[in-house]
């Protein structure tokens, strides 16, 4: 069975001349895949390397689409133009049936579907490569939905893990000198990513730490999880009613305030970095929905707690101080954080990599400040990464894949969003927190233990 899928996975590659693409410089892949399709797919003269490789991962499936997909918030690993290709790969696979997902709701919870729902609408609300979603009623007449896991999914991604590492390795073997891509450097950044989504113990546990930060915020709600009922392979959360933030026309029928409403995703995004250092990492249109009850000062509704992150220690300060720094076009002090942070080795030549740094940063100080995106400053400083071996911690790319889709977010809703006058406040503040009198208090009444 795995000999057979592995020449399936060979196979599609060669059909759409996934190692011609590789072979080109750009990764230094293996050309005799290629035998095994001689024609190659119809079509695919016509074709972009992106679209090519978002095709192939399409008919491999749908944990080759979660693979495409992670590998499209790396363009630090992965040329620019195939990562917004990959963008596009849409997760939304067949149903199981309702017979398989109700198997799974009762082995979990060890009763009968009865004895905890009042109802639970067999059609899915969503169905996705990992797990798909079900409107239900507790009997306690709460509105909520259960998550479930797919049957034999586990399976599934260990094969398929497995087969990747193998053609990752005989790819590797084959990079050229100077070739910036390793394929066995994103096999292992996705297996990192792909494992954490089978435990949907871990996706409620990130609501709850969420919901608690901002327990007492009118500004972004989210929803509860029923502790009760939610297990490795089940969840069940508080069902949230809104307005998709995709759905701009509703918006404006609601009568929502754009500019408020885009504001507020740069000021809760920010506050969860710089304030909780937690953050939800998955913040695409598609998990944001507008609670329409106070149209002057909406309330911003989270969904799918899957992927969240924290920057490791310190790291808060670096960046805040990084993007102080940019607005204050000090080169030479963006270029000394990133090696007194470790984020560039030590011995690292301060002329160069200021000389670098002002050669990305100084075009967008021509523009209009609404035009500026720290999500795209962050994007190019990481495509010099490897010049200055920059030691790039995956917490800050999944902050800065973030940052980027609540920019743009926020500037389609209201075109001349001002970031740098909505997050100048955040950023203060932590550097007010950081080097102000309470924090030497708090620092000294930390380490008094250790001298006494």
């Amino acid at each position: 069975m795995r000999l057979f899928r592995f020449l399936k996975i060979t196979h599609t590659l060669a059909a759409y001349r996934i190692p011609s693409l590789v072979n080109n410089g750009r990764f230094g892949f293996f050309n005799a895949v290629n035998l095994l399709a001689p024609f190659g797919k119809k079509g695919i003269k016509n074709m972009t390397e992106g679209e090519r490789l978002r095709s192939a991962l399409e008919e491999l499936g749908p944990i080759f689409i979660k693979l495409g997909q992670t590998l499209s918030t790396r363009p630090d690993l992965i040329p620019v133009d195939i990562a917004l290709a990959l963008g596009k790969l849409q997760d939304d696979v067949e149903p199981i049936s309702w017979q398989q997902a109700k198997s799974v709701i009762q082995q979990q919870l060890n009763a009968d579907l009865r004895n905890n729902f009042a109802e639970v609408e067999e059609q899915p609300l969503a169905s996705a490569s990992i797990a798909q979603v079900h409107a239900a009623t507790l009997k306690t007449g709460d509105q909520v939905i259960i998550k479930i896991l797919r049957p034999g999914i586990e399976k599934k991604i260990k094969r398929d893990v497995r087969l990747m590492h193998a053609l990752a390795g005989i790819a590797g073997r084959h990079v050229k000198a100077g070739v910036q891509v390793d394929p066995r450097e994103i096999v292992s950044e996705f297996e990192k990513t792909i494992y954490d989504e089978l435990d949907l113990q871990r996706e409620a546990a990130n609501c709850s730490l969420l919901r608690k930060n901002f327990r007492h915020s009118q500004h972004l709600y989210i929803p509860k999880i029923y502790w009760d009922y939610s297990k490795q392979k089940v969840m069940v959360q508080e069902r949230i009613n809104g307005i998709s933030i995709k759905d701009f026309e509703a918006l404006d029928q609601a009568g929502i305030n754009r500019q408020r409403l885009a504001e507020k995703g740069i000021k809760i995004f920010y506050t969860q970095v710089f304030r909780d250092n937690f953050f939800h990492a998955d913040m695409h249109p598609g998990n944001i929905f507008i609670n329409p009850d106070n149209p002057e000062d909406p309330q911003i509704m989270l969904l799918d707690f899957g992927i969240c992150g924290s920057l490791p220690k310190g790291h808060r300060v670096d960046l805040a101080n990084n993007f102080m720094a940019f607005f204050e076009q000090d080169y030479r002090r963006i270029a000394e954080l990133h090696i007194e942070s470790g984020w560039v080795p030590a011995d690292t030549n301060l002329e160069d990599l200021e000389s670098a740094t002002r050669t990305i940063c100084e075009p967008y100080m021509a523009r209009p400040i609404e035009e500026i995106s720290f999500g795209e400053v962050m994007l190019k400083t990481f495509q010099m990464a490897k010049r200055f071996k920059l030691i790039i911690q995956p917490e800050l790319i999944l902050l800065q894949k973030t940052l980027l889709n609540i920019e743009g977010l926020g500037r389609q809703l209201y075109p001349q969003l001002d970031v740098w006058k909505t997050s100048e406040p955040i950023l203060r503040d932590i550097m007010r927190q950081h080097y102000g009198p309470q924090n030497a208090i708090d620092k000294f009444k930390e380490n008094l233990p250790k001298w006494i």
